[in-house]
C-alpha cells in the first residue's frame, strides 16, 4: 500500500525526472484518446489533419511571395510593352492574392483545429477533475486529518490548468514547430543549397540549447515561487477558516505577518522570474539573428552571382521569419510544459495514494435485523508505539442506549471512528448483528449508522440543503417534519428567508445550538437504525444542552444508540455506562451503581458537579452585578456560556 506524506504531495515541484515526465505523458494519453468515445477520437484525427494542412500551407505560400517579387523585378526589357504591362499587373496580383489566400487558409485550418480539439481537451479536464475529486473522497480519514486544505486545493487547481497548457503547447506548438522546421530545411536543401539547411539547423539547435539551459535555471526560480505561493495560500485559507479564533485573540497583526513572510519569498522569486526572462529573450534573439544574418548574406551573394533571384532572397527571409515566430515562444513553451507536467504529476501522485481502508473483494452489504453492536477484544493504535484501545469488549443491545465516558485521551472518540470504519481495529472484532464491519461495504455500513458529532460543520448553502443532506431525495415536507422533531422548525421559519437562508461557511451564521439541531434534523431524516452521538452537547451552554438532549432522547427511541459523552449529566439515563481509562474499560453499570462504586466515574461526576455549581454561582453573581464583567462580546459570551439570557 502506497502512502505518501502530505508534505511530499504539496511540495512536489522540481523533484521529478525526465522518466517521470514521460510517464506523465503516457498517463495523459488515454484521456485524449478516450475508450468508448468514437466521437472524440474522430475529433482528434480531424484536428491533426487540420494541423498538418495548416503547416503545409505555411511553407507553401512563401513561394507565392517569391513569384510575386520575381514578377515585379525580373521582367525582360525587350518584351512587348503591352505584354510586359499585362504580366506586371496580372502575375504579381495573382501571386499576391494566392499569398493572402494561403495565410487566410492557414488561420482557418488553425482555428478549425482548435475548435475540433476543444471538446476533447475539456472532456479530459473534466474526467481528471472528477476522478481526483472522487479519489479524495475515497481516501482515509488519516490522510484528510493530516492534509493542508489550501495547499491540496492549489495542487488540484494547478493540475487542471496544466492539462490544457500541456495540450496546447505540446500538440499545437512543439509538434507543429518541429514539423515546420523539417519542411523548411527540406525545401532549403532541395531548392537552394544544403548549406542553408545546415545553417538553419545549427541555429535552431543552438537556440534550443540556450533556451533549455536558461529555462532550467528559470524553472528552479519558478518552483521556489510556487512553493511560496502554495504556503501563502495555505496560510491565508487556514487563517480565514479560523476567522473567529483570530478575532478572539486579536491576532490580526500576527496573521498578517505570517502571510507576509510567505509573500516576501514569493515577491523575491517572482522578481527573479521576470528579470531572468529578459536574459532568456535577449539570448534567443541574438542567436536567431546571427543565424538569420548568415542565411541572408548567403542569399545576397547568390543574387549577386545570378544563381538566385530577388524572390529567392525574399522567400528565405519569409521562411526564417515564420520559423522564428513559434521559436520565440520556445522558452515559455518548454517552461510551461515542464511545469505543467510537474503539476499534473502532483495530481497523478495524489491519485496513486491508496486508501488506508478499502472494501474487501468479497465485501457484502450490511443487513440490519436487530441493530446489535458488539466490540470483542478490540485493540487499536494510531501509532504502533502508542496503544489507544486495549482489549475493549462490550455489547449494545438492540434499541438500548450505551454511553462511553472517561477522561480526555481515554479513547472514547476512537470507538466511534472504528464503528464507522474510518480506521480498522489492530485486533479483535466489531460486529453489527453478527456481521464484522470489516467484511461489509463501507457505503452500507455508513448508511445504517447516523452520527451527531461534537463539532457540527455545515455546508455553505441553505438550511434546507443542509438538512436534506441526510437524505438527498427527501421531499420538502419530510425535511420540515425532521426539523420539527429536532426543534428547529420554528427558528428557521422565523428567519427572513426561512429554509432558503444561507448558513455561511462551516455554518458560522448559526449558533452552536442551532447547528446541532440542524445536525439532529438531518440524522432524523436519514432514519438510521443505529445512532452515534459523539459528545454532541459538550460545547453547548446548559440551557441549550437541555433542549438538545430533549431532541436527542426523542430520536434515539427505538434505535440502538451509542453515546460518547464528556458531560456525565447527559448520560444518567443510559441503560449502561462504560467508563474508559487509558484505553481500558475500568467500570461499567448504571449511573446509580457507578456512583455507589465510588470509583473513577464517581470522581468525574463529583468534579463536574462542583464545576457546574461554580458556574451557577458565577451566573448568579453576574446577574446580580453585571459590572463584574466588561460590556461587549466577551461579556455576552460569558452570559451565554453560563445560561443567562
Amino acid at each position: 500500500m502506497r502512502q505518501l506524506s502530505v508534505q511530499d504531495r504539496e511540495r512536489f515541484g522540481g523533484a521529478h525526472g525526465e522518466l517521470g515526465q514521460l510517464g506523465t505523458y503516457r498517463r495523459l494519453l488515454p484521456y485524449f484518446w478516450p475508450a468508448g468515445r468514437g466521437d472524440l477520437k474522430i475529433r482528434v484525427v480531424a484536428a491533426m489533419v487540420c494541423l498538418v494542412f495548416a503547416k503545409l500551407i505555411t511553407v507553401v505560400f512563401p513561394f507565392a511571395y517569391k513569384a510575386a517579387v520575381d514578377a515585379l523585378t525580373g521582367m525582360p526589357g525587350e518584351a512587348a510593352p503591352e505584354l510586359t504591362a499585362t504580366v506586371l499587373v496580372v502575375v504579381p496580383l495573382a501571386m499576391i492574392i494566392a499569398y493572402g489566400a494561403g495565410r487566410a487558409l492557414m488561420v482557418v485550418f488553425t482555428q478549425l483545429r482548435d475548435g475540433l480539439f476543444a471538446k476533447v481537451a475539456q472532456h479530459a479536464v473534466r474526467a481528471l477533475a472528477v476522478q481526483t475529486f472522487e479519489h479524495l473522497h475515497r481516501l482515509s480519514l488519516r490522510f484528510h486529518l493530516e492534509r493542508r486544505t489550501g495547499g491540496l486545493s492549489r495542487v488540484i487547481e494547478r493540475a487542471i490548468k496544466a492539462i490544457e497548457i500541456i495540450l496546447r503547447f505540446s500538440l499545437f506548438n512543439t509538434f507543429p514547430t518541429l514539423l515546420e522546421l523539417a519542411f523548411v530545411c527540406a525545401i532549403l536543401a532541395w531548392y537552394f543549397n544544403i548549406l542553408f539547411a545546415l545553417v538553419v539547423g545549427v541555429t535552431v539547435i543552438a537556440y534550443v540549447w540556450y533556451t533549455y539551459v536558461a529555462t532550467e535555471w528559470r524553472i528552479e526560480i519558478r518552483r521556489l515561487m510556487n512553493e511560496a505561493d502554495t504556503e501563502a495560500n495555505s496560510k491565508a485559507i487556514d487563517s480565514l477558516l479560523n476567522f473567529e479564533t483570530v478575532k478572539y485573540f486579536a491576532n490580526e497583526r500576527h496573521e498578517s505577518e505570517r502571510f507576509d513572510s510567505s509573500m516576501i519569498s514569493y515577491e523575491r522569486n517572482a522578481t527573479k522570474t521576470y528579470t531572468s526572462l529578459a536574459w532568456l529573450n535577449g539570448g534567443q534573439a541574438a542567436i536567431f539573428s546571427i543565424g538569420m544574418t548568415i542565411c541572408m548574406v548567403m542569399a545576397a551573394r547568390g543574387v549577386a552571382d545570378g544563381s538566385m533571384t530577388i524572390g529567392d532572397f525574399v522567400m528565405i527571409n519569409a521562411f526564417l521569419i515564420q520559423l522564428y515566430i513559434p521559436l520565440n515562444f520556445l522558452g515559455t513553451v518548454y517552461r510551461d510544459i515542464k511545469q505543467g507536467l510537474i503539476d499534473v504529476e502532483m495530481m497523478f501522485d495524489l491519485l496513486s495514494v491508496e486508501p488506508e481502508i478499502e472494501d474487501h473483494a468479497d465485501a457484502r452489504d450490511l443487513e440490519i435485523t436487530d441493530a446489535v453492536i458488539e466490540f470483542e477484544n478490540v485493540r487499536f493504535a494510531y501509532d504502533p508505539e502508542r496503544s489507544i484501545l486495549k482489549d475493549v469488549s462490550f455489547t449494545v443491545p438492540a434499541g438500548s442506549t450505551t454511553a462511553v465516558v472517561g477522561p480526555s485521551g481515554a479513547g472514547k472518540s476512537t470507538i466511534s471512528r472504528l464503528l464507522f470504519r474510518f480506521y480498522e481495529a489492530t485486533s479483535g472484532a466489531i460486529r453489527i448483528d453478527g456481521q464484522d464491519v470489516n467484511d461489509v461495504t463501507q457505503a452500507t455500513l455508513r448508511q445504517h449508522v447516523g452520527m451527531v458529532p461534537q463539532d457540527t460543520v455545515l455546508f455553505n448553502d441553505t438550511v434546507l440543503y443542509n438538512i436534506r443532506y441526510g437524505r438527498p431525495d427527501a421531499s420538502d415536507e419530510e425535511v420540515f417534519e425532521a426539523a420539527r422533531l429536532a426543534q428547529i422548525h420554528d427558528f428557521v421559519t422565523s428567519l427572513p428567508e426561512g429554509y432558503s437562508s444561507m448558513v455561511g461557511e462551516r455554518g458560522l451564521k448559526l449558533s452552536g445550538g442551532e447547528k446541532q439541531r440542524v445536525a439532529i434534523a438531518r440524522t432524523i431524516l436519514k432514519g438510521p437504525p443505529i445512532l452515534l452521538l459523539d459528545e454532541a452537547t459538550s460545547s453547548l451552554d446548559t440551557h441549550t444542552e437541555q433542549d438538545i438532549q430533549t431532541a436527542l432522547r426523542q430520536i434515539s427511541k427505538g434505535r440502538t444508540t451509542l453515546v460518547i459523552a464528556h458531560r456525565l449529566s447527559t448520560v444518567v439515563d443510559a441503560d449502561e455506562i462504560i467508563v474508559l481509562d487509558e484505553g481500558r474499560i475500568v467500570e461499567r453499570g448504571s449511573h446509580g451503581s457507578l456512583l455507589a462504586m465510588d470509583g473513577l466515574y464517581a470522581s468525574l461526576w463529583n468534579r463536574q458537579r462542583e464545576a457546574d455549581e461554580a458556574r451557577q454561582r458565577l451566573a448568579e453573581a453576574i446577574e446580580n452585578d453585571p459590572t463584574l464583567v466588561e460590556p461587549g462580546d466577551v461579556a455576552d459570551r460569558v452570559r451565554v456560556r453560563v445560561g443567562l439570557p
